[in-house]
């Protein structure tokens, strides 16, 4: 989002010059022609100050704060100064609201202050403020979105936690092969050196071993350069969006995703919907929210589709990334007429799904990573009992 100071010319042919927020600038010439205004000139100005982006969690808190308080009768400058001075959170969190209750105190609506604050807020919160503003029910959407927010943050919290432990094993291999490989081969190197031959499983092994104990350095510079070069390489669409192709494919892995981008997804468009918003507007703003540029590339079709005449349910099913309960879901909603309802109702399945298919999936993982740990430690093993065996029996033979 970017700051526009601009010229243009209202009905009346009066030059008028002001400053407005826009995506671009066939969006600043929308908001203009919204206004009866017809854009002349304009120059993108600098945000002077750049907000980090809120967490799910504090996001959440926000609305909640919000809708709470305008629920309780309190004006919504008063509701954002009691929250802006709040000592609990951190100092830049107080820094955002304060900026946002300065524009609202100047007479901009609360959806657009927000908007000025950069990416600060999330998109969806944004045009879910902007729709509450206009029908008049602000609290209420406020609490429902800080509902959305705390589940999403619920959800991305059972995600890493259920990594945890996998995490913690794939350290401890590292750490146990870099300890053998650095110190305990090497007391053995004497022994070996004494031997007139050695097996290609020890010659390999030590050879290992010297690297580790000697350029132990390089294997640091590979592994940043190659954090790095990942870095860059997600960081290209195109390899973005094959990534995230070869992620919804994968077996297990991608049944797992496609489970927790439904679930987003599902959430986002129940809470877009029942605020009143068309649903194209609503397909335009969730797929923004799903977290996969493979999946998000299909919804020009799909809104395309849409506007053609399809079902939302036909059109969804073809979208390859949802599970198909989705579509079906969908429909049941569209023949009852409660689509709201039925959007809700599969998000919560789908939650609950992804936090099954995550404690699956760790299942899977912790015994892989015993089994890859058992054979790294069994040839290292082999490798230094093989030889010393050896030798044994050439002393028996003789």
């Amino acid at each position: 989002m970017e700051h526009y100071r601009y010229k243009a010319q209202d009905e009346k042919g009066k030059s008028i010059n002001g400053v407005l927020s826009a995506v671009d600038e066939f969006d600043l010439q929308s908001k203009l022609k919204a206004d009866g205004k017809m854009l002349i000139s304009y120059k993108i100005e600098s945000n002077k100050v750049t907000y980090k982006k809120l967490t799910s969690n504090q996001v959440s808190e926000f609305c909640r704060n919000v809708g709470e308080l305008l629920g309780a009768g309190v004006t919504l400058v008063r509701a954002l100064r009691i929250i802006s001075e709040d000592e609990a959170i951190n100092i830049k969190q107080r820094e955002l609201y304060a900026a946002v209750l300065k524009d609202v105190r100047a007479g901009i609506a609360f959806s657009d202050s927000m908007q000025n604050q950069g990416d600060a807020f999330p998109a969806l919160l944004i045009n879910m403020i902007r729709s509450a503003e206009s029908s008049g029910n602000l609290d209420k959407i406020s609490v429902q979105m800080a509902s959305y927010y705390d589940k999403e943050y619920r959800l991305s919290q059972k995600v890493k936690s259920s990594m945890t432990y996998p995490k913690i094993l794939c350290v401890m291999i590292v750490a146990v092969v870099a300890i053998i490989m650095g110190y305990v081969i090497p007391q053995f190197k004497s022994l070996f050196d004494a031997m007139d031959s050695l097996p290609i499983t020890t010659t390999i092994l030590l050879a290992i071993s010297n690297f580790v104990k000697d350029r132990w350095y390089i294997l640091i510079f590979l592994a940043f350069c190659l954090y790095m070069l990942y870095r860059v390489l997600i960081s290209i669409p195109q390899v973005k969006y094959f990534i995230d192709k070869m992620e919804v494919k994968l077996p297990k892995i991608g049944r797992l995703r496609k489970v927790i981008y439904t679930a987003r997804f599902a959430r986002t468009l129940s809470s877009l919907y029942s605020a009143g918003i068309p649903i194209t507007n609503c397909l335009q703003i969730a797929k923004n929210t799903i977290g996969n540029k493979y999946i998000e590339s299909q919804f020009d079709d799909l809104v395309h589709a849409i506007r053609n005449g399809d079902s939302l349910s036909e059109a969804i099913d073809r979208v390859d990334g949802f599970t198909k309960k989705l579509s079906s879901s969908i429909m049941v909603g569209e023949e009852t007429g409660a689509m709201d309802n039925m959007l809700t109702s599969i998000a919560d399945q789908m939650e609950y799904d992804s936090e099954m298919a995550l404690n699956r999936l760790v299942a899977y993982l912790e015994p892989v990573m015993i089994v890859v740990m058992a054979v790294i430690v069994g040839f290292i093993m082999i490798a230094v009992i093989q030889p010393i065996y050896g030798s044994y029996e050439q002393i028996a033979a003789q």
